[in-house]
Parts: structure tokens; sequence; C-alpha cells
């Protein structure tokens, strides 16, 4: 094969695969002569938000608690204050006391995600009765820092 040859046959090659390809293509649809109207997107952060450093305010409802068959069940709900950072690592630990201030019981709640600025999230605590149990008291901790709650009538 002569070197003309085998040019023309790869310029051929070329051009046969290229307009079985350009015909093998969609068209673009046609634009339709009004657009659809969109629903409005909610406001949502873009992004990761910063997360709080030192005291973080947290506003949260006076906890209920129920006896289910063999345990007590706490709930009650929280609310981050800040306005510009996240809660990270937020860690509640629950101790139940006897009369002689002695600890009974002990239970923990862990937010696996970041509590966003003015997010409310739900808390539930479960503890096994015990017929000693006299008081309790919470311990609210935070991976940056300390956590202030206070305890409100209703979140808003």
């Amino acid at each position: 094969m002569t070197l003309k040859t085998s040019t023309l046959l790869t310029v051929a090659a070329a051009v046969l695969l290229s307009t079985s390809t350009l015909a093998g293509q969609a068209k673009p649809a046609a634009k339709p002569a009004t657009p659809a109207p969109q629903a409005a997107a909610p406001a949502a952060p873009v992004g990761l938000v910063k997360p709080v450093r030192g005291e973080a305010e947290v506003q949260m409802t006076k906890p209920v608690m129920k006896r289910v068959k063999d345990e007590i069940v706490t709930t009650f709900q929280i609310k981050n204050m800040s306005t510009t950072g996240s809660i990270v690592g937020l860690k509640i630990n629950q101790y139940w006391y006897d009369k002689g201030g002695e600890i009974v019981m002990a239970d923990d709640f862990r937010q696996r995600k970041a509590v966003a600025p003015g997010e409310i999230i739900n808390v539930e605590l479960r503890a096994p009765a015990n017929p000693n149990m006299a008081s309790n008291q919470y311990k609210f901790e935070q991976a940056n820092g300390t956590v202030k709650p206070k305890i409100v009538p209703k979140l808003q």
C-alpha cells in the first residue's frame, strides 16, 4: 500500500465516523414561548455554618418525665439561640440521685448532626426505673466548649 492510499483511507474513515456520530445526536428541544413559573425556593443556608466556640446558649422546654414499663422516659426540646454558629457534638447527661446524694443511674443523649442556628431538636432520655431515685440533674456539653441552658415555657 502506498502512502497516498493509506492517507486516503484514513481520511475516508474519519469522515465516515464523524458523519455517523453527528447523525445519531439528538437535536435540542425548542424553547417554550413562555417559561413555566417556578416555585420560590425556601431560604436555606448555603454551605456549612461555623461552629460556636466557647459557651453556647440554648433554650429548653421543661422536661416531661413519664414511667413507661420499667423505664423513666424524659423528653424535652432544645433550641440553638446562636444566630451565627452551629453547636457541634451536643451531649446531654442525666444523673439520677438517691436521697443520700449518691448517683443511682445515668443516661446520655448525643446529637450526631450539628444543631444549626435557630434549629429545634427533640431530646429523649431513657433510664431504668429504680425505687431509690429521688432527684435528677442535667449536664450539657458540646465539642467546642460549654453549653448554658435556659428553661422557657415554650420555644419560639
